[in-house]
């Protein structure tokens, strides 16, 4: 059975992201797995192999036809901005945040397509992306606009080790993300959280969601939520026969084992247990799309970018975690 063709899309030009997605796809381990198929600018990923001390032979296709994995070559399906090279690392530009959504885009393009088997992409910036008036608050809602699925039916789910964690609700200020938790949401991102699992090869999962207020709302001493909509969002799911317990109070939630995967209601309520415990080795799933799509938890790197020294752990993590499912 031949290995599955994973799309690595270099993320912003301008920061870690080219170097980490080439580093990963040079990578040994990341090769005995799959196949991996760079996607981006290639004078953007040789700017940033030079800076690394790298020599990739790359081969550069403007179809996925022409790619060829039995020599040594790494395949680059070229994603021309015509803005972006010499990149300047470290700054803000528009150039930069087309950029990166142009090689996201077609990433997810040959995977609806059929020509690979799953989407990885590098980190973003979201300032670069804003300075080129495009409305983007994370990759989740841009596969699901690029996908043509509802936004409200595509969700992150944030995997290391043994854990995963899927938020109801991502980049949004918390004012915002408040009113955006109703009943239905809640179970919706049951629903497609127990579908994912499923996917994944679990064949009877068991889910835990946590409260959106301290101490799951205390029995309604902190808040009411849990009792008008977390509960019964619950409820219903489980006379569905989904196997969801809570809510839990999302300070510890996380202790409670023996769970497939856990929900919360906030960014920060599952982003800040991933990157205290693995923030080297944790890669982003956007589920309930019909496609594969994973991304790393950490950002573009602007600090470090061009100085070779981004680690790929995050970005290898993403790709074999997707490659292990298509075998």
């Amino acid at each position: 059975m031949p290995l599955p063709r994973i799309a690595i899309a270099i993320g912003d030009p301008a920061g870690i992201g080219p170097e980490v997605a080439l580093k990963a796809a040079l990578d040994q381990d990341v090769n005995r797995l799959c196949r991996p198929l760079l996607v981006g600018d290639p004078a953007v990923v040789l700017q940033h192999a030079r800076a690394a001390g790298l020599s990739p032979n790359l081969r550069v296709i403007a179809d996925t036809a022409n790619a060829d994995w039995t020599g040594t070559a790494l395949n680059l399906l070229e994603v021309r901005d015509g803005a972006c090279s010499p990149v300047k690392f470290g700054t803000i530009d528009p150039s930069y945040g087309r950029a990166s959504l142009a090689a996201a885009r077609c990433a997810i393009r040959q995977a609806l397509a059929g020509n690979v088997e799953a989407v990885v992409a590098a980190p973003q910036t979201e300032r670069s992306i804003a300075a080129a008036g495009i409305a983007f608050d994370g990759y989740p809602s841009f596969v699901a606009r690029e996908t043509g699925t509802p936004p409200e039916d595509v969700y992150l789910m944030i995997c290391f080790d043994r854990s995963r964690i899927v938020h109801a609700t991502l980049h949004l200020s918390v004012r915002e993300a408040l009113a955006l938790i109703t009943r239905e949401r809640i179970g919706r991102v049951i629903r497609v959280t127990e579908a994912a699992l499923r996917r994944l090869g679990i064949t009877r999962p068991r889910i835990f969601v946590s409260g959106l207020n301290p101490h799951a709302g205390e029995d309604g001493l902190f808040g009411s939520e849990e009792i008008d909509i977390i509960a019964p969002a619950i409820r219903e799911a489980a006379a569905d026969g989904i196997a969801v317990e809570g809510p839990f109070g999302a300070d510890t939630m996380f202790r409670k084992r023996d769970c497939d995967a856990y929900i919360v209601m906030l960014h920060d309520q599952g982003h800040i247990a991933a990157k205290l415990l693995a923030f080297d080795r944790t890669a982003g799933l956007a589920i309930g799309s019909p496609i594969l799509f994973s991304s790393v938890a950490h950002g573009s790197g602007h600090d470090i970018a061009g100085q070779g020294r981004a680690h790929p752990g995050a970005m290898i993590e993403a790709i074999t975690r997707l490659a292990r499912i298509n075998v």
